[in-house]
């Protein structure tokens, strides 16, 4: 926006931010969080802290500097405040788990690493975040974030007392554990998740399935088509015991096979062609059949082992899960695979707009990327971050509000 169209917004925004941050105990602080907001949604090549306050009519450089950096105010509140507000607002068919990469210089920044960079497509010198969002076909909105810390970071408590990582945070945990645990925080807020979605990082990861069972949540989750199962009809037998040792457990009698095989043994006339959405160029439209498979493999044999009682009194079945698969037209073979906890009966047309929902957080990422300025925060600290995500999260929530209802900011 230019700053004319920014300073007409001026009363709105204050509405808004003495809504959402009203958590916070100071009345400059909401005044700076105001002022951060209306920097980042104003136009300029780089949103950080000192070309913001140079671009802003009451920008002050130290000021937003010890907002965002110093001021120990929680972010938590003032994100519950926000997915309280989109969740009313975009009533979500979907939460949309993610991450998303932020390439940076150095090895102060917390959470910096060389790993795997989605901005760039390759391993590089980056910080990791994980995402829930509140999604439909025409909204969305992050809810929640959580910082990724590699193991070189929580084996060095030092490095991380340097860049203010909390103490109760000093521990690794995969990202699909910290997505779980962005889950938990949501229901405390008394959000209801409706479907999970997420990509194959998540949907291969047993125990993450496993997780969101354990907590009511139905899911759609991609898989790479290499992940091992069996046909919904194979059944267990249990060898005659010899005699010796401990007892005989049930197996199958065959290997499982991987999803992509049992899928492309499937008849193509079982599939069926599925418009999700009117895209630019016209109807999204594939061909997509709904399968019924026992996921495998050691850790979905354990799991099924602790759910049945334990490993001597389970009877070696298999969970059935419902398998999606998507087999465009002009392949030779599927091509893309979701799995369900969902009952098989689940309408495909259903199952398939769940699935590819996903796609509408990569318009969250064009917007907090490239309009809010969300991979432009130069501080190093943890806060630092956890406070500039924050008011980025702020500033996407208050112009989906006036795209969903130019009266929106009023709070209900």
């Amino acid at each position: 926006m230019r700053l004319g169209e920014v300073e007409r917004l001026r009363g709105e925004v204050a509405e808004f931010v003495a809504d959402v941050f009203a958590s916070l105990p100071r009345r400059d602080q909401r005044r700076w969080g105001g002022c951060y907001l209306r920097g980042l949604m104003l136009d300029g090549r780089r949103k950080s802290i000192q070309p913001m306050a140079e671009r802003l009519p009451d920008g002050n450089m130290q000021a937003l500097q010890q907002f965002v950096n110093q001021s120990p105010w929680d972010p938590l509140p003032v994100r519950r405040r926000i997915a309280e507000r989109l969740s009313r607002a975009i009533r979500p068919e979907v939460w949309v788990i993610d991450d998303v990469s932020f390439p940076k210089c150095g090895t102060a920044s917390a959470g910096v690493a060389r790993q795997y960079c989605g901005a760039l497509g390759k391993r590089a010198n980056c910080q990791v975040a994980v995402s829930v969002h509140a999604a439909t076909d025409t909204a969305s909105c992050p809810l929640d974030w959580q910082l990724y810390l590699p193991r070189e970071w929580t084996d060095d408590p030092d490095r991380c007392r340097r860049a203010g990582v909390p103490a109760e945070a000093v521990a690794h945990q995969e990202k699909w554990r910290l997505a779980l645990g962005m889950l938990d925080t949501l229901a405390g807020w008394e959000l209801e998740a409706p479907v999970v979605v997420a990509d194959a990082g998540y949907g291969i990861s047993t125990p993450f399935r496993t997780g969101l069972e354990e907590r009511g949540l139905s899911y759609v989750l991609a898989l790479t088509g290499k992940e091992v199962a069996h046909a919904e009809e194979a059944e267990p037998h249990r060898p005659a015991y010899g005699g010796l040792g401990p007892p005989t457990l049930p197996r199958y009698r065959t290997p499982p096979r991987a999803v992509c095989v049992l899928a492309a043994q499937t008849a193509p006339e079982q599939f069926t062609e599925v418009t999700w959405r009117q895209g630019s160029k016209g109807a999204m439209t594939s061909r997509f059949t709904v399968l019924t498979v026992r996921p495998a493999g050691k850790q979905s044999l354990a799991a099924a082992q602790t759910a049945g009682g334990g490993r001597n009194r389970w009877d070696g079945v298999l969970p059935a899960r419902t398998l999606l698969v998507e087999w465009p037209h002009g392949q030779d073979s599927p091509t893309g695979y979701w799995i369900s906890n969902l009952p098989a009966t689940t309408p495909v047309a259903d199952l398939v707009r769940w699935a590819k929902m996903r796609w509408r957080i990569e318009h969250d990422y064009r917007e907090l990327k490239h309009g809010l300025g969300l991979d432009h925060f130069e501080g190093r600290t943890w806060r630092g971050w956890h406070h500039h995500v924050t008011l980025v999260t702020a500033a996407q929530a208050f112009l989906t509000l006036r795209r969903l209802d130019p009266k929106a900011h009023t709070p209900a």
